[in-house]
């Protein structure tokens, strides 16, 4: 992962042996997978799927998301192309956020992992430890 500055740890910078290795610590598409595995980003990429909705929408979908992490996660995943903040000129104003292309093909893998996860919860559920959801 780079920093603010665009230099990855200790100085070095990111060569094609590191390009596709997802394992290597200087691997561009490192830091997007771990975004994509954040447990709020899937949920937010998939809410967004039937088009545009309004942060309270989104909030009141996603149960639990706090305004402050919902508000990093919509700027993270505008920051990385994911999604489209529209503000509206309104009184008052209306902003809205939308799947950009690039967010709209993270849409089956998504998928893909939700079909898993309903096939297998009861699997997971069955453990004699499992308490449900962290902190649970």
């Amino acid at each position: 992962m780079t920093g603010q500055s665009g230099v990855s740890p200790a100085g070095a910078r990111p060569d094609s042996t590191h390009k596709h290795d997802i394992y290597g610590l200087l691997c561009p598409g490192r830091e997007i997978f771990e975004l994509l595995a954040n447990k709020w980003t899937g949920l937010a990429i998939t809410a967004l799927a039937d088009g545009p909705r309004r942060f309270g929408e989104l909030r009141r979908t996603l149960e639990g998301i706090s305004p402050k992490v919902l508000t990093r996660t919509l700027r993270r995943l505008e920051d990385y192309g994911l999604v489209l903040r529209t503000v509206h000129a309104e009184v008052p104003p209306r902003v809205e956020y939308e799947l950009t292309a690039l967010g709209r093909g993270a849409l089956e893998p998504l998928a893909q992992l939700r079909t898993w996860i309903r096939e297998n919860t009861e699997h997971f559920a069955r453990s004699e430890e499992w308490t449900g959801p962290a902190g649970g």
